[in-house]
Formats: structure tokens, C-alpha cells, sequence
């Protein structure tokens, strides 16, 4: 198994999570999202997904793109823990809150939107950084509110084991800091935080503890 994957990816962060908590190994392929205009666009990549986006999950002859997707694929191919619950309210229920983060907040603030942003729009470092913040903390206000309001329902996003809610909520809240928002208002999403970053399976997968690490 290979996965393509960048140190300051948070959507390969998310299927790093995943694959520690399974404790499934992979060759790890690292492709530079900024170095030399963007490995992601040389050939070779290109025929690996044409949207030049990270991750790329290899396994055998199958081919995935989209973490959600090959975090699923894992989650029924692979034995360990199980990532999404057997039921289907709640496996709806950890769907719903992972692409809220990972097709609702992140995709408005990804490096090629905020290169955009930059070199094309010519917006500020401080506008481009008011984009970031306004949008990341619309999504994470009702994430807050959600979570506060099913707060029973467990320790983690969902029960009381790590699901792929969790995968998507921690790299969030890691690209949220490193822009300096304000996190304070969401007391539910740090206390779940702290919770998960206790744990070998989210720590090893933090973007500094990678090869590529710069």
C-alpha cells in the first residue's frame, strides 16, 4: 500500500489519523505541493489524479483520491478499529460532521484558494488571512453548536472511540491555529482536541513528526 502524501496536507493528515488508528502501514510517497512551482502538476503525479490534489491511496491494482473516500475504503477493507459505526444514523451522523468540515470549510481555504487569492486577486497577507479566519470560523461556530447540543452522545465527535469525524476535526483545528484564529469560542471542539491529542495514532500523524517535514 502507498500513499502520495504532504507533510502540511490536511487532507493527508486525515488518512494518516485514519491509518494509525487501524495501525495500517504504507509506503509513504511525499509530493511538495510548493517547491519548483508544485510536484503535484509534473506527469507523473498528473496521471495519479488529475485535480493534482493530495492524498492518493495505492493498493494493489486500486487506485483512490479524496481522503473521505479512502478513509471509507479502509475502514471496510481493513481490520481494526472501525472508523465509522455500525449503525446507520450514526455512520450518517459521522458523515455529516466530516464533510461539513472537509467539504464546507476546508475546500475555501486550501493553499491553491489562498494562491489565488494572492497572486491573482492580489489580495493582502492580512485580507487573505481575514478570508481565512471569516470563513474557517463560520464553519466551526455551528460545528461548536452541533457538538454542544449532541453533547452526550460521547467524547470524541461521535461515542466514545475516534471516528473519521475526529480524522477531519483535528487537522482543522491545526490549520486553524497555525492562521491564528481565535479559538476560544468553541469549547467543545478543544475539549474533543485535547482528548485525540493524547493519543500515539493523532500525534504521530501531526505534520511535524513526517519525513517531509520542513
Amino acid at each position: 500500500m502507498k500513499l502520495h502524501t504532504y507533510y502540511r496536507s490536511s487532507a493527508s493528515y486525515r488518512v494518516r489519523i485514519a491509518m494509525n488508528l487501524k495501525g495500517i502501514e504504507a509506503e509513504h510517497l511525499h509530493v511538495h505541493l510548493s517547491r519548483n512551482g508544485g510536484e503535484q502538476f509534473g506527469a507523473a503525479f498528473d496521471a495519479l489524479n488529475p485535480q493534482h490534489l493530495l492524498p492518493v491511496l495505492e493498493d494493489s491494482a486500486v487506485q483512490l483520491t479524496q481522503s473521505l473516500a479512502i478513509i471509507e475504503y479502509l475502514d471496510e477493507t481493513q481490520p481494526g478499529q472501525r472508523l465509522l459505526p455500525e449503525d446507520p444514523a450514526g455512520r450518517a451522523r459521522v458523515r455529516a460532521i466530516s464533510q461539513l468540515i472537509a467539504c464546507d470549510i476546508h475546500p475555501l481555504n486550501n493553499l491553491r484558494v489562498l494562491k489565488y487569492l494572492s497572486e491573482e486577486l492580489k489580495l493582502t497577507p492580512d485580507a487573505k488571512n481575514g478570508w481565512y479566519r471569516h470563513w474557517t470560523g463560520l464553519g466551526l461556530a455551528a460545528l461548536e453548536q452541533q457538538l454542544a447540543r449532541d453533547g452526550a452522545t460521547g467524547s470524541y465527535c461521535h461515542g466514545n472511540t475516534p471516528t473519521m469525524a475526529d480524522c477531519c476535526l483535528i487537522p482543522q483545528l491545526y490549520n486553524a491555529r497555525r492562521f491564528e484564529c481565535d479559538l476560544s469560542p468553541y469549547p467543545t471542539l478543544l475539549r474533543i482536541a485535547a482528548r485525540c491529542e493524547e493519543m500515539p495514532a493523532f500525534q504521530l500523524a501531526r505534520p511535524e513528526a513526517q519525513p517531509d517535514a520542513e
